[in-house]
């Protein structure tokens, strides 16, 4: 059995000449073994996993989470925020897809624990890195742009009604409107154009000027990360001569 499954691992190699994790389940789900005995054959035999479903290595493309999924998967988190593999996975049975899952892990930062082809295990427990908080203020302090400020105008992105976006996050429509009119005054721009109707045309959307906004905050914090881990590995890793 190991041999012939061992065949069939060779005969789907990607471009690269390894396993991709989709195609790993799908020869567990064949064969009718564990997803991790699939891990240990590609392991033992010198092959390795490629593009992770939930977005932990590869080169998989991601969208941006949504926010109605993280109320979903939150009951789901242990201790320390992370989910497993397992559950991860599971939320397909929910119909919710795993592009969706591994850019919500992706957006809200949610870490994977006890991957089920077994390729990360010991390595992430081991993995330093280092956790950023990057926000924006105008000159009399107030945050124009951080985690858990922009949540609503991604909200009104999604759903085109601040009423919506209100009820995601729990508030009132009221208290979401003096949010909004609050950001808006004190960053001097125009976030929203609301039309009243029942036309498409009708709701809360985003101005281009907000979109603008938001993709460059989301750019700068991105590469604040990526220098802050670079420079971490060189200030408490770099092999002394």
């Amino acid at each position: 059995m190991e041999n012939e499954i061992l065949a069939c691992i060779k005969e789907m190699l990607n471009g690269d000449e390894k396993l991709d994790c989709n195609t790993a389940f799908k020869l567990a789900k064949k064969f009718n073994k564990d997803a991790k005995f699939i891990g240990e054959v590609a392991q033992k035999n010198g092959i390795r996993i490629d593009n992770c479903e939930l977005g932990q290595f590869g080169h998989l493309d991601f969208d941006k989470g949504r926010h109605e999924l993280l109320k979903i998967i939150e009951p789901y988190l242990d201790e320390n925020g992370k989910i497993s593999c397992a559950k991860a996975r599971e939320f397909v049975k929910m119909n919710v897809n795993l592009k969706a899952v591994r850019s919500l892990l992706k957006t809200y930062d949610i870490g994977v624990t006890y991957c089920e082809l077994g390729c990360f295990k010991e390595k992430r427990n081991k993995e330093l890195i280092v956790k950023t908080k990057t926000w924006i203020e105008n000159g009399n302090g107030d945050v124009l742009f951080g985690k858990g400020k922009t949540e609503l105008l991604e909200l009104i992105a999604q759903t085109g009604s601040l009423l919506h976006a209100a009820k995601m996050m729990n508030l009132n429509y009221k208290k979401a409107w003096t949010h909004l009119h609050n950001l808006q005054q004190n960053s001097q721009e125009q976030l929203v154009i609301t039309r009243q109707g029942r036309s498409q045309e009708s709701g809360t959307k985003l101005t281009d000027r907000a979109l603008e906004l938001m993709k460059n905050y989301s750019i700068l914090q991105k590469d604040i990360e990526e220098y802050a881990n670079k420079r971490f590995k060189e200030l408490f890793f770099q092999t002394k001569e």
